[in-house]
């Protein structure tokens, strides 16, 4: 059976993403901030490679919590993970 953990916290969800060769991406929307990923390869076209500082920006901005699995069911690595909201 898998779990799955929810947190705020900055250095956790770097970490987390850094493990498994993640990055912060935004979805450009047009206007301010945009709709955030962490990617594990090379950016999609649509996808815009940010720092980290501008992702967690956006991340308090839009009162989001970050959603994730560190396992899979079978024990393997996870890469599950979503944005959530705070409340």
């Amino acid at each position: 059976m898998s779990s799955s953990n929810t947190t705020t916290d900055q250095d956790e969800i770097r970490e987390w993403a850094e493990a498994r060769d993640g990055h912060p991406v935004k979805v450009d929307t047009g206007g301010e901030g945009g709709i955030l990923r962490i990617d594990f390869g090379k950016p999609e076209d649509n996808l815009e490679a940010i720092e980290w500082d501008e992702f967690f920006e956006i991340f308090d901005e839009n009162n989001l919590a970050f959603l994730y699995q560190d396992k899979t069911a079978d024990g393997s690595e996870s890469r599950f993970n979503k944005f959530v909201n705070r409340d």
